[in-house]
């Protein structure tokens, strides 16, 4: 094997590292050069589809960047999944199915922000505590820089909308937050927080500044954290379904109070652990539409942070789930790619004014799986949940 493969991804240097590798010269990879550093192959991953009725939101985010519903239409869609591991699809499709006897899921976008989180070292506290105060007090200004500066690295799409700041030791942490259109947004946020940061804080600081970092990593990006966990990152979506009794019991097999003492116990669970989420199992669902639909795989960690909620009602259970934090796009990167782009298509999200959809879509999904797999828990001694694993999962003596 070479010490140094080529690196560029053009045909000649693309066939050399296949060759290279012992693999056949005939795959047709110009779709994807675009989309990655010394493209190589494809990953071929099994796509199954799951169908839900969801009552979905139409919404539009405002000028001062509040989303605001429009309209609101019950849809029955056909959900891809990408996966390779057994029984999830069924389990999807039968939380699913219990949902729409019970009448469909309904979904709500509460927020959307997408945040840098920079910082600037000072000398001492007093000084991080003065810069703190002086960045808030400015967000006009800065909300001006980034609209009028002639900086041709600038994104006109990130539109900055709140500044938080946080003072530790010498630090003053800045939270900038930003809404990027149909777009996850990280690059844009990225280049628009450099400008900030690099021309207009640094040159008008109220106090000398011995560092400056463009991530600082007090957000979270890529990972579950407190602090997006409340005030978000990407799309807050909000799913819910109230399960009949006759739902539970003909297509979960289960009742509304196996499935309340299985939440009860399940939430202090999670306290116990300190787990960033209450839910079950969002990040197979989450990571199954990820991989379909050219979203970024990294993501999944922020995305999938979930709070799930069980209640019995009169004639049934009522169960949510909230996502803080769904980085989904509908242009850009991934989503541009051959196979994610028609599987955008198939959901009716491809393109410009479709994420606050998709972002629901995401959501529904997410739940139905949470329905099932928590019904086949709730079951005695969760003899259900076993079964499923034994005999999908290729469980072998």
């Amino acid at each position: 094997m070479p010490d140094r493969f080529p690196r560029k991804n053009d045909p000649a240097s693309i066939a050399e590292r296949r060759a290279l590798l012992g693999l056949d010269g005939t795959a047709d990879l110009a779709p994807y050069v675009k989309a990655a550093e010394s493209v190589t192959g494809v990953a071929v991953i099994p796509v199954s589809v799951a169908q839900l009725r969801i009552s979905l939101g139409e919404y539009e985010l405002s000028e001062e960047g509040e989303v605001v519903e429009t309209g609101r239409a019950d849809e029955d869609v056909v959900v891809p999944l990408a996966h390779t591991e057994g029984g999830l699809t069924a389990s999807v499709q039968r939380g699913a199915k219990a949902a729409e006897l019970s009448g469909g899921f309904r979904t709500h976008v509460v927020a959307d922000r997408i945040t840098r989180a920079s910082c600037f070292v000072c000398r001492d506290a007093g000084d991080a505590l003065t810069l703190a105060r002086w960045i808030e007090d400015r967000i006009d200004d800065a909300q001006a820089f980034l609209r009028e500066a002639d900086i041709a690295e600038l994104s006109r799409y990130a539109v900055l909308r709140e500044v938080k700041t946080h003072v530790v030791g010498p630090m003053c942490h800045v939270l900038w937050r930003f809404t990027t259109g149909d777009a996850v947004g990280p690059n844009m946020m990225t280049r628009n927080a450099y400008a900030l940061n690099m021309a207009f804080v640094l040159p008008n600081a109220p106090v000398p500044i011995d560092r400056t970092m463009l991530e600082a990593n007090m957000g979270g990006d890529k990972k579950p954290s407190h602090e997006f966990f409340q005030s978000g990152h990407g799309k807050t979506v909000i799913a819910e379904v109230t399960l009949s009794d006759d739902a539970i019991a003909r297509v979960l097999r289960t009742t509304p109070q196996d499935l309340d003492a299985l939440s009860w116990a399940g939430t202090h669970g999670a306290v116990a652990s300190g787990m960033q989420s209450v839910a079950f199992t969002p990040a197979s669902a989450v990571a199954a539409l990820f991989a379909a639909t050219g979203q970024d795989l990294g993501m999944v960690g922020t995305s999938s942070m979930a709070h799930g909620t069980g209640r019995v009602v009169d004639g049934g259970l009522h169960a949510s789930i909230r996502f803080p934090g769904l980085e989904v796009g509908t242009v850009g990167g991934g989503t541009n790619l051959p196979t994610p782009h028609e599987w955008l298509s198939v959901l009716g999200c491809a393109g410009p004014g479709k994420v606050y959809r998709f972002a629901q879509i995401v959501a529904a999904t997410a739940l139905a799986l949470e329905v099932s797999a928590s019904a086949a828990m709730a079951t005695a001694g969760s003899e259900n949940f076993f079964r499923a694993h034994f005999e999908r999962g290729g469980i072998r003596s």
